[in-house]
């Protein structure tokens, strides 16, 4: 069974503002069976979760962007719904360690670049390690 014909469910919130990655993401994400979300901006993604936090089962977003950074927009996410599932995606090296000790389990993080398979993967393990997909 390809991984297109295991449809996933979970609605996602992708978040970078590089421009085809984003399309990239998404669209594959969309083929694999997730509802998605997406912005260029960790500013357009605050404002788009902050109304409905418990609608996201999983944000994924790169670190380094404009308007706000990523770190900054993940912990109020994070602040608003505890629950989330975060996925940092950079070319950057990134330390989950600068983030707060309760939070770490539920989030991962992926270098870029990255396959899809890669993401794939990524996506659906911090899913199944706070037990699944559950938007709202």
């Amino acid at each position: 069974m390809s991984d297109v014909e295991q449809r996933q469910s979970g609605r996602l919130l992708i978040v970078d503002d590089e421009n085809a990655l984003l399309v990239v993401m998404e669209q594959y994400l969309r083929r694999l069976g997730y509802e998605v979300a997406a912005c260029r901006s960790g500013q357009a993604a605050w404002e788009l979760f902050e109304p409905q936090p418990a609608a996201y089962s999983l944000v994924l977003a790169d670190i380094t962007m404009p308007e706000m950074s990523g770190q900054e927009m993940l912990l109020r996410m994070l602040r608003l719904n505890p629950a989330i599932c975060i996925l940092i995606c950079s070319g950057y090296p990134f330390d989950l360690a600068s983030l707060p000790v309760t939070f770490r389990q539920q989030i991962g993080f992926l270098q870029k670049p990255f396959t899809p398979k890669m993401l794939a993967n990524a996506v659906e393990q911090l899913l199944a390690a706070r037990g699944g997909a559950r938007p709202a």
